[in-house]
C-alpha cells in the first residue's frame, strides 16, 4: 500500500489570507489522508509571534502529523532579536528547527538553511550535514528516507531570480545522497521543480535513485508578481516507485496538473506497455 506524503511551502502567513485556499487544503488532505504533511519553510512574512501561531495552528486544524522547517521569513525582522533570538518564535510552535518524523514506511529529517546574515540566501554547514546523515542512516530498514530543507538545490525553471540555490549545493547535495535520502524537499523559489539526480548529474555505478522537488508556494505575498505560482506537491510512495503529482490553484480548487513516476532503488522505471 501507496505511503502518501503532502509537501506545502511558503505559506507566507501575515499578508493576503486566502480562506478559500485554507478550505480546499483541508478537503484535500481529508481525500488524500497523507501519513505526513511537510511545511518547508516561511511559513510566515514577517517572523512575529502572531503569524507563527497563525501558521501553526493552520496547519495542525489538517488533522495529519505537520513536520516544519524555518525559512528566512520565519526570521524575526526585528533587531537586535534577529541574531540574539532568531528560532524563538519558531521553536516556540514546533519545538526544534530541525525535526524527525519517523515510521517504518517513512523517515523524514527537517534541515535549518536560514540564516540570519542572510536576507535570502541559505546554507547547510558540515556539522548540520553531519547530524543529517546520522539521522538518515538511524531510519528504519525498507523505509523511505527524505530530507527538507527550505532553499532550493534546482534552478527556478521560469525567472532569473535572486534567489540563488543553497550555498555549497554539490556538496550538500552528495551528502544527503551518501547519507541515504531519496527525496529531497525545499520551497523558496515559488514555483514548482522536480527531478532526478540522473537527469542533471552524470553518475557512474549503480546508484539509488535520488529526487529533488520543489512546491510552489502556497501563500501569494505578491499577488501582482509574474514568474511566482500557488501550489503544492503529493507523493505516493510505493514500494518500487514514487510518484509527484502537481497540483496548482485554479477555479477556486486544488486542480492536478502534472504527475510524473521514479524508481525507487537501484532500478529504472518498468516499461508501461498499453
Amino acid at each position: 500500500m501507496a505511503v502518501c506524503l503532502l509537501h506545502v511551502s511558503d505559506l507566507h502567513t501575515g499578508t493576503h489570507e486566502a480562506p478559500e485556499v485554507e478550505a480546499a487544503l483541508a478537503a484535500l488532505v481529508h481525500r488524500i489522508e497523507p501519513a505526513l504533511i511537510v511545511a518547508s519553510g516561511d511559513l510566515t512574512n514577517r517572523g512575529r509571534r502572531e503569524q507563527h501561531e497563525h501558521a501553526a495552528r493552520f496547519l495542525r486544524s489538517l488533522g495529519a502529523p505537520v513536520l516544519a522547517v524555518p525559512g528566512n521569513h520565519d526570521l524575526p525582522y526585528t533587531f537586535p532579536a534577529r541574531f540574539t533570538r532568531p528560532w524563538a518564535e519558531f521553536e516556540r510552535q514546533w519545538q526544534t528547527a530541525e525535526p524527525t518524523f519517523s515510521t517504518e514506511a517513512l523517515h523524514v529529517v527537517g534541515l535549518n538553511s536560514a540564516r540570519p546574515f542572510r536576507h535570502q540566501g541559505g546554507a547547510l554547514s558540515p556539522g548540520q550535514l553531519g547530524d543529517a546523515g546520522a539521522r538518515l542512516n538511524a531510519a528504519p530498514e525498507g523505509s523511505f528516507r527524505v530530507a527538507v530543507l527550505h532553499h532550493h538545490m534546482l534552478g527556478a525553471p521560469w525567472r532569473a531570480a535572486r534567489k540563488r540555490p543553497v550555498s555549497h549545493r554539490n556538496r550538500v547535495l552528495r551528502a544527503l545522497v551518501a547519507s541515504g535520502a531519496d527525496l529531497i524537499l525545499a520551497g523558496h523559489i515559488h514555483q514548482a521543480a522536480v527531478s532526478e539526480r540522473h537527469e542533471f548529474e552524470v553518475v557512474d555505478g549503480d546508484v539509488r535513485a535520488a529526487v529533488i522537488s520543489i512546491a510552489p508556494g502556497l501563500g501569494q505575498p505578491r499577488p501582482n508578481r509574474l514568474g511566482e505560482a500557488r501550489g503544492l506537491h503529493v507523493y505516493e510512495i510505493g514500494e518500487r516507485t514514487m510518484v509527484v503529482q502537481t497540483y496548482i490553484w485554479r477555479g477556486g480548487d486544488w486542480g492536478l496538473t502534472a504527475r510524473r513516476s521514479f524508481p525507487r532503488g537501484l532500478g529504472a522505471l518498468a516499461v508501461e506497455r498499453g
